[in-house]
């Protein structure tokens, strides 16, 4: 997405600095009537905003206005065209308090975006779009969101939507394609057509590979199997491949990508292709090739190669369990060289360059430690993946076209994989810790998921730091993390206990305070007991000690105690411990570690 963002008085400067920061544009200017006069810093570029607009507009996906909303109109009234063919326009206040996107809200993901900025400057949405207002699914836009394509007439998409805003039933026929959009709050009102049934209302789009002339969106599950001469040019494969889909009545733009043999690695009318498309390449091995039974099997490519198949077994390899050979393999051949064509229909899609995972520390709990970064990360993501406490917590922030997969607590692999399979389709998947993603969250074992997959197939990620229950807990104690501190888990579930008990000596040899995550639960009852008796071997008895229950939380608490003196009892899963050191102090409930600093 290619976008700008204007300025339209000198004030604009910080809020344009943050959003090319978060990437939401590209450049940034600064109106002038004197664009011949440099700004202050020289970093943000002065121009006269009429200008730009006529040299960019064209070509840009989004603009973006810092001030007036009627200044925002006049300059870009001349030039607006469609609504399929204009960039979207977002209007921002000097303060980022209020965010209002006034053309493209369909097209160019506009809404979307303006939920994100709103997030991140912790401002106000202003929308009078019916599918905002009213819960509505933007149905010429939404599918974007789930890593498809649209065909059809926009002024046969336009007639939809004028539908769905009079309040009439929409229909859906879905033939293909990740269908978990239905499960979201605007999705469950959409009428779902059986894809046995022929007769359907005129308001009706399709989700589907096939090219009807209709409104359709077209999800990525098809794997075309290319096996050829070699030499054979780019445009004979081609020309080849667009007859065929046309003769299935298929779309271009529900293509995942291409498969072949190995041998193929370097065959230039292929690769070209490929880049071409902007589409993937599997590159499969002739023993490989040789497991997949074909119903057109050739004893000359066997001779020739070592398998019987390329075409029709390198596309149902590609398309994966339960695929579908959809179209048979057809040789299509001129002066310039040879090729074999077969397609298969996977059960999943597959666009893993426009799918994202974000891994969201959620904070310790009330919806008011979450950072302004990981609320834009959640208004970015389409599917949220969660333990459902955690995703409790966090819903009130939560679009009707947004879905939520809840899991119990013990599924972290499972919820990990889940968010992998969905970016690989295409989609933008939120995967939600509480607290901090990187302290005892999922960040660590999402990535290790991610690095057993190859770079070029991996989804983008991205790790949204969060505000961690120790740091809360310290904070509403005082500031006993004051000097240097190490935080430690007493579950023993991943970490043998002999290594804990290491590291608590060693802690202890240090001089660090010590906090405590996960220090006692119904199946782990004395490792706390235990720590406990081996910190007394080397501080004393009285050193101060927390006990901060459920924080920020509704019922959250936090205790004074001493070594000698913690209840052992009242301590579960839903604690935190912080352990003083030798100069921590607590005086009139003010818990903390000096750093030194009135000794000098």
């Amino acid at each position: 997405m290619k976008g700008i963002a204007i300025g339209l008085s000198n004030t604009s400067k910080v809020i344009l600095e943050i959003l090319k920061k978060n990437e939401f544009i590209d450049e940034i200017y600064i109106a002038s009537s004197n664009y011949e006069e440099k700004s202050e810093d020289n970093i943000i570029p002065l121009v006269k905003p009429k200008k730009v607009l006529k040299e960019k507009w064209k070509d840009l996906d989004l603009i973006i206005f810092i001030g007036s909303i009627g200044a925002s109109i006049r300059l870009i009234n001349s030039f607006l065209t469609t609504k399929d063919k204009d960039p979207g326009v977002i209007v921002i206040d000097k303060i980022g308090s209020q965010i209002v996107p006034i053309v493209g809200l369909h097209q160019s993901n506009t809404q979307n975006i303006s939920f994100q900025i709103a997030n991140l400057f912790g401002g106000e949405i202003i929308e009078t779009n019916n599918s905002n207002d009213q819960s509505f699914l933007n149905l010429d836009a939404f599918g974007k969101q789930w890593g498809w394509k649209r065909s059809g007439n926009m002024t046969d998409w336009s007639k939809l939507v004028i539908k769905q805003s009079k309040n009439e039933e929409i229909f859906c026929k879905q033939l293909s394609g990740n269908n978990l959009w239905k499960t979201s709050e605007s999705g469950e009102i959409i009428n779902q057509i059986d894809g046995k049934e022929n007769k359907k209302p005129d308001s009706t789009f399709h989700v589907s590979i096939f090219e009807n002339n209709e409104r359709n969106w077209h999800p990525p599950v098809l794997w075309i199997g290319i096996g050829c001469e070699r030499n054979t040019s780019k445009e004979l494969i081609a020309n080849s491949l667009n007859n065929f889909l046309e003769s299935g009545n298929l779309s271009q733009q529900s293509i995942a990508g291409f498969a072949t043999i190995d041998i193929k690695k370097d065959e230039k009318g292929i690769l070209e292709l490929a880049e071409e498309k902007n589409l993937p390449i599997k590159f499969f091995s002739k023993e490989n090739l040789s497991t997949i039974i074909v119903p057109n099997p050739s004893n000359v490519v066997q001779k020739e190669i070592g398998t019987p198949s390329v075409a029709e077994a390198s596309c149902l390899l590609a398309a994966g369990k339960e695929s579908t050979l959809l179209e048979e393999k057809r040789i299509f051949k001129n002066q310039s060289g040879a090729v074999t064509i077969a397609i298969a229909e996977s059960k999943n899609q597959y666009n893993p360059t426009h799918g994202e995972i974000h891994i969201i520390g959620s904070g310790p709990g009330d919806i008011s430690f979450l950072t302004n970064n990981a609320k834009k990360a959640l208004s970015r993501s389409t599917v949220w993946i969660g333990y459902k406490m955690y995703l409790d917590l966090i819903k009130p922030l939560k679009r009707s076209d947004q879905v939520l997969i809840e899991s119990k607590l013990t599924e972290e692999k499972e919820r990990c994989s889940k968010a992998i399979k969905l970016a690989q389709e295409g989609i933008k998947v939120a995967l939600i810790s509480s607290g901090e993603s990187g302290f005892y969250g999922m960040a660590g074992l999402l990535l290790e998921l991610l690095q057993k997959i190859k770079k070029e197939h991996r989804p983008y990620f991205e790790v949204h730091p969060g505000i961690s229950s120790v740091q809360l807990a310290a904070a509403i104690s005082g500031a006993p993390l004051m000097n240097d501190f190490c935080s430690i888990s007493l579950s023993d579930k991943l970490t043998p206990w002999s290594l804990i008990e290491k590291r608590i000596e060693g802690a202890l040899v240090g001089d660090f305070v010590i906090a405590l995550f996960n220090p006692k639960s119904i199946e782990r009852n004395w490792q706390l007991k235990s720590v406990i008796d081996i910190c007394l071997q080397s501080r004393h008895g009285d050193t101060p000690v927390l006990i901060a229950r459920q924080v920020g939380r509704e019922n959250q608490t936090k205790k004074f105690f001493t070594l000698n003196t913690i209840p052992f009892k009242e301590i579960d899963m839903l604690s935190i411990i912080i352990i003083g050191n030798s100069q921590t102090t607590l005086v009139d409930e003010i818990f903390l570690t000096p750093r030194g600093y009135l000794q000098n």
